[in-house]
């Protein structure tokens, strides 16, 4: 629970990991045999297993989708950009922290309050471009003085927080610190027993404005496997189609089956499946007709990585709060790790035999 929360409260908007990537430093780097960083400072640590052994990724994203302070108006409110996808509906009075070179600055959201417009224009929806940031100061002066400065980045504010029933957890930005979280504790599990590998355990950079730290890393590493670990969608709310979309919480991790950037290796994906099932590890299939992962940029390097991408179901991602149960994390972790301790030479030599 420490390290959710640790990992979870940090500030990581795209471009401006630094804090979070410190805090999965301080948790992965006594299980690796390497700490490195690529130029644009994904987190990479090293684990190797029986020499000669095939190069296997597992990546997951450290940024959260966040904001940009773009402007500071005379009047001191703050214009802002997003940074990740946002969907206007769940933006207005929440709270949030500008991260300012000298700290956080406290703020919250706003627009023309709806007293003061038509009744048109009540029932549409608020643009993100109409909106703004309030930190309480007076003025323009005043905002520089308390240290903000366009460029700065904007974070949504959420305590991680034990639900009533333990097992659901609630947190800004589990989207990506739990998939950060099973690269970790599958790292750490790594220590019991042997891995026929070399496991190149990622927190990659701005994966939310392109899935850019996931094109970086898989360049650097040229590896012959790759898993992204990420969050997918819960659609247990009221209003899903379950025909459409049939993913719940706690009834085990995500092995997508298509998305809007990448279709997985078959062959994978099926030796995913047959572990899964031998293993005794539920699982849920998905497709996502919108939306990607690192493993979309990660499948493109080279002349080809067969990829994958594992996930945990949360409801609300890409908002201020999100939930994940407590059992789909701890069924991906022990599923990556059966993963790690059964891809060798031989079984990655099949999964590119093409005759």
């Amino acid at each position: 629970m420490q390290m959710f929360r640790d990992l979870t409260e940090a500030p990581g908007a795209p471009g401006r990991e630094s804090a979070v990537r410190e805090v999965m430093r301080t948790y992965i780097a006594p299980y690796a045999d390497q700490i490195e960083y690529d130029g644009l400072g994904s987190l990479i640590a090293r684990k190797t297993g029986e020499e000669q052994g095939p190069r296997v990724v597992i990546a997951a994203h450290l940024d959260e989708v966040g904001f940009m302070v773009t402007q500071i108006t005379e009047d001191g409110f703050l214009k802002f950009r997003p940074l990740g996808g946002w969907w206007a509906q769940v933006m207005l009075a929440q709270r949030v922290q500008v991260q300012t070179r000298s700290g956080m600055i406290d703020g919250v959201i706003g627009s023309v309050p709806p007293h003061l417009l038509s009744l048109e224009a009540r029932r549409k929806m608020v643009e993100i471009d109409d909106m703004f940031i309030d930190v309480g100061a007076a003025s323009r002066k005043e905002a520089e003085e308390f240290g903000i400065r366009p460029g700065d980045a904007v974070l949504p504010v959420c305590p991680f927080t034990v639900m009533k029933n333990p097992k659901l957890l609630m947190a800004k930005a589990w989207d990506n610190r739990l998939g950060c979280a099973v690269v970790i504790e599958a790292l750490k599990r790594l220590q019991e027993g042997s891995h026929p590998n070399t496991v190149y355990a990622v927190g990659t950079v701005m994966e939310e404005v392109g899935r850019r730290g996931g094109r970086t890393v898989g360049q650097h590493l040229q590896p012959d496997i790759a898993f992204s670990i990420d969050v997918g969608i819960a659609a247990d709310t009221p209003g899903i189609a379950r025909v459409q979309m049939p993913t719940r919480l706690g009834a085990g991790p995500e092995i997508c089956i298509y998305d809007a950037a990448l279709i997985p290796h078959a062959g994978l994906r099926d030796f995913v499946i047959a572990v899964a099932e031998e293993e005794q590890i539920p699982y849920q299939l998905t497709a996502i007709p919108g939306g990607a992962t690192d493993a979309a940029s990660l499948h493109l390097v080279g002349s080809g990585v067969p990829s994958l991408a594992l996930s945990v179901p949360a409801r609300y991602i890409h908002s201020h709060a999100a939930l994940i149960h407590y059992d789909d994390y701890e069924h991906l972790v022990k599923l990556v790790v059966a993963l790690l301790r059964r891809l060798d030479r031989k079984q990655v030599e099949t999964l590119l035999s093409y005759e």
